[in-house]
């Protein structure tokens, strides 16, 4: 019984704590916990805070990007019927460089800044990696029947 009651107490003490929101910001800040936006993207691609909430926000942009480019690289793999969105030159950008990038190109395209942050990126790579345009076949040439 002693167990039981010494349990349950336990239970109460530290439920307050545990209602407390993990990793509470103080006072004053504005850090980006989930992305939805461009503008989300951004900051958290180029963080104005500095500290671990910078290197956490910045290892969140890379995952993004990450995850956006092998999405894009699995729909359209090299070979494949689909053209892709954009062509990434070789050797590409460091992921880090992506990121900081985009979060320029972010500030610049303002009018885009409410889109979601998926939108804002395949935007910006079609824009800085775009493909070059397809080859014409002698059909397409002629304008008319093959």
């Amino acid at each position: 019984m002693r167990l039981v009651l010494a349990t349950a107490l336990a239970a109460l003490i530290a439920a307050p704590a545990m209602a407390q929101p993990r990793g509470a910001q103080p006072e004053g800040t504005d850090l980006i916990d989930h992305v939805r936006t461009v503008s989300d993207l951004a900051r958290v691609c180029d963080p104005p805070w500095g500290g671990v909430p910078r290197l956490e926000a910045i290892a969140y942009c890379q995952g993004f990007l990450t995850g956006a480019g092998q999405y894009h690289a699995l729909l359209y793999p090299t070979g494949g019927r689909g053209r892709p969105l954009y062509c990434v030159p070789t050797p590409g950008p460091t992921i880090a460089e992506a990121g900081v990038a985009f979060a320029a190109w972010a500030r610049t395209n303002a009018n885009r800044s409410t889109e979601p942050a998926l939108d804002g990126v395949l935007r910006w790579a079609q824009a800085t990696y775009p493909c070059g345009t397809p080859a014409r076949t002698p059909a397409q040439g002629r304008g008319g029947r093959s």
